[in-house]
């Protein structure tokens, strides 16, 4: 297997490079990230010495550098994970998240099928598409997304993760390309990026700031550790059955306001020299246009299928990740540009 993955140098792309090394049979892995502000070198520094590991720096919308590193890679397998992927930056600013995610996907799959379906046909490729359970929607109080599930994006950033999607489809019925993709809840862990919630209210507690929570803090939330995400992405890759989507998820429903006052708490219990009592730095703000109510993944499919469960409680996970932001500054730092 040569395998490509996008936005390597991200957050879940970092940690699955790091997971997949670990994996025999590797024959090599390249990193392709353009590196914008959520993909940084700090992020895979520790991994990249490993002789398997190759670094391409490469934005998904210069189509020629994308079909180059296909082609001079030899890569059989693709994990496409690089996207903008930020709702709030979506709303102010959707044109670079139609260029990236739809465009660049498009380029994607031009570099694949034209170095694997082409006249020196290559066997046993597959391209994993990895996308977000946003597509999907809003949920009421009950009930659960499904893989058949209608799509109902609300968002321009989920919009262009749909759309993606649905260009992946087409390769796979119209050209016969072996695709699989995956609709994932939200992921937590260390080297996320300091602009989503858990890292956000971690390093406001730390600085003792406000921590800004969107309406009444009711939204919900299906919360999957990253480590657990990557298994299943591993998964779905080498045994998923082709043309198939799979949904993933931690069966760890949170409102927002009972995850913050939990980080609150867990910082007060690690670095009690701050003065404890962190809800009081709780502070409430507009709502987020479109701000969907919740998400809830039924990953029934991908158990029955192929054996994945999260290993993670929330409870576990999120102690492990509110001690990794403590214990590293320095990367907060150096990812912050502060």
């Amino acid at each position: 297997m040569n395998l490509l993955v996008t936005g390597g140098a991200g957050f879940i792309g970092s940690n699955l490079v790091r997971h997949v090394l670990g994996f025999p049979g590797l024959g090599r892995l390249v990193n392709l990230d353009c590196l914008t502000y959520a993909g940084h070198p700090a992020n895979f520094r520790d991994f990249s010495g490993d002789p398997r590991h190759v670094f391409e720096r490469v934005d998904l919308r210069d189509k020629d550098g994308v079909t180059r590193v296909v082609r001079d890679h030899a890569i059989t397998h693709v994990l496409h994970l690089a996207a903008e992927s930020h709702v709030d930056r979506s709303i102010s600013g959707p044109a670079d998240f139609i260029t990236t995610n739809v465009v660049g996907t498009f380029n994607l799959l031009e570099a694949c099928r034209e170095a694997w379906l082409g006249p020196t046909r290559v066997a046993g490729h597959r391209f994993h598409h990895v996308s977000t359970d946003e597509v999907y929607g809003s949920l009421g109080a009950t009930g659960l997304f499904t893989e058949t599930t209608p799509y109902a994006p609300n968002s321009p950033y989920s919009a262009s993760k749909a759309s993606s999607d649905l260009l992946v489809r087409a390769y796979h019925h119209t050209y016969g390309m072996e695709t699989v993709v995956t609709n994932c809840s939200n992921n937590y862990g260390p080297y996320q990026f300091p602009e989503k919630l858990i890292p956000v209210v971690i390093q406001s507690v730390w600085e003792r700031r406000p921590i800004p929570v969107y309406g009444d803090g009711m939204n919900v939330r299906d919360w999957l550790y990253v480590s657990d995400h990557c298994d299943a992405l591993w998964q779905v890759l080498t045994r998923g059955r082709t043309g198939e989507t799979y949904n993933v998820g931690g069966h760890n429903e949170w409102a927002n306001i009972r995850i913050v006052e939990l980080i609150c708490d867990l910082v007060d219990e690690f670095a009690p020299r701050l003065g404890g009592n962190s809800r009081k730095l709780i502070t409430f703000v507009k709502d987020r246009a479109g701000h969907d109510r919740r998400y809830a993944i039924d990953a029934g499919k991908i158990e029955r299928e192929l054996g994945w469960r999260p290993a993670h409680r929330f409870e576990d996970g999120i102690r492990k990740t509110v001690r990794w932001y403590l214990d590293n500054p320095a990367w907060i730092a150096e990812v912050s540009g502060k």
